[in-house]
């Protein structure tokens, strides 16, 4: 009998979360995300399947996060107000000259850059934007540049440790030194993000055929608007200092956002509540539910089970076992959001004789989820930044799109990664 409740129970858990992960994806009603993952949480909790004890213990595991998103999402929305989107759209129109096809390589570079040195989500929060603003300045369609924003966030974010917090997650805070991470992953990165613009290019040249016009004015750039720059600047040198000191990235990148907009607030004598209810807080609740949802789902017993399934791989698959871990876990980063899937990432790549798969994880994590609109935090974001200019995809659109995109890319940075480790 109390096996048949426990199998009962493991049942229920299985179908919280999916039905959890169904609405985020699907939206039904029109309800958020977030409204789905909190949800799926208290029914958890509220079902006795988790203890209150053991959420908040999930719950707490996000606190670098937590601290991570509320920083980004503040600079983001500094920026944004002050028009610093706007006068750096202007400047990269004018660069274009034109030509859409130059106008998709610049942001795709800058996509880059700002993945690179500031994270995915930080791309999804701070550049689309910026990237909207440029195709109204341009008066041109905007959607297939802004689908570099999601694109690129995850398909560069492990080309340095900082780029994306999951890679925190995967190593447990303790990341290997720069040269050892660029020695493993620069090969693989850059094999990640050629693929992924061949791919993308190749599914919008459709749209980029149609000229824009370039003879655009150069808003100006206000004493806030520096302060903010500054501040985005001053959070990229925070990140790289935590990083090559191994220390977490949530507090420094928070106390960088405080002290800019303390500053700005200061100097322009500003009430902060306009400002600070343009942010959509509501990520950091989406954020903890997805913790306490995986935390349900190890009580089942599935980290034993991936366990298992990645041991037999290492042993019997011979040089095939990491391209089928990095699938197997970007398929279920896709499924459960892989910031989850980086804690069970986490657990696995400890496990004995799977730490030489750790690489092929990672990539997985962070590459995996350019294939569906709720596989990674940083396009949930890049969703709400759409929504917030009244631009709509669908999931199923998204996932047509990911299916020519994110398959190549991932197999070309599995490849990469086996040469790097010499298998």
């Amino acid at each position: 009998m109390p096996a048949l409740q426990t199998n009962f129970a493991h049942d229920i858990t299985w179908l919280i979360a999916a039905g959890a992960v169904t609405g985020m994806l699907l939206r039904p009603w029109g309800l958020s995300e977030a409204l789905w993952a909190v949800s799926g949480a208290g029914l958890l909790i509220v079902g006795s399947l988790l203890s209150w004890h053991a959420a908040w213990l999930a719950v707490g595991r996000g606190t670098d996060v937590y601290l991570f998103l509320a920083g980004m999402m503040l600079l983001a929305e500094l920026a944004r107000a002050e028009g610093l989107f706007d006068w750096v759209a202007a400047h990269a129109v004018r660069a274009a000259r034109g030509s859409p096809r130059r106008l998709f390589v610049l942001i795709y570079l800058v996509g880059i850059v700002v993945t690179a040195l500031l994270s995915n989500d930080a791309t999804a929060v701070v550049l689309t934007p910026a990237v909207y603003a440029a195709t109204r300045q341009a008066r041109t369609e905007p959607l297939p540049y802004l689908l570099i924003c999601a694109f690129i966030a995850n398909a560069a974010s492990f080309l340095l440790p900082i780029a994306n917090p999951a890679n925190l997650v995967v190593y447990a805070s303790h990341l290997p030194p720069l040269g050892a991470w660029l020695g493993a992953f620069l090969l693989p990165s850059l094999l990640a993000i050629g693929a992924t613009y061949l791919a993308l290019r190749a599914t919008q040249r459709g749209a980029l055929t149609e000229r824009f016009t370039h003879e655009v004015a150069l808003p100006p750039l206000g004493r806030a608007a520096k302060l903010a720059a500054a501040g985005i600047g001053l959070t990229a040198a925070a990140l790289l200092w935590a990083s090559a000191s191994g220390r977490q990235l949530g507090a420094p990148t928070f106390a960088a956002a405080l002290l800019t907009l303390s500053l700005v607030l200061a100097i322009e004598r500003r009430n902060p509540w306009p400002l600070l209810r343009e942010v959509s807080w509501s990520v950091l609740a989406l954020v903890a539910g997805l913790f306490v949802l995986v935390a349900g789902l190890q009580r089942t017993g599935l980290l034993a089970a991936l366990g298992a399934l990645l041991g037999r791989l290492a042993r019997h698959a011979g040089v095939l076992a990491p391209a089928l871990a990095g699938g197997g876990i970007a398929a279920a980063s896709n499924v459960m959001n892989n910031l989850p899937v980086a804690l069970i990432a986490a657990s696995l790549g400890t496990l004995h004789g799977l730490a030489h798969l750790r690489a092929s994880l990672l990539i997985g994590v962070d590459l995996g989820p350019n294939l569906s609109v709720t596989g990674s935090l940083a396009t949930i974001l890049w969703l709400i930044a759409l929504r917030r200019e009244q631009v709509h995809i669908d999931a199923l659109s998204f996932l047509k799109l990911g299916v020519c995109v994110m398959p190549p890319a991932l197999l070309a940075a599995l490849i990469g990664a086996a040469c790097m480790h010499g298998l």
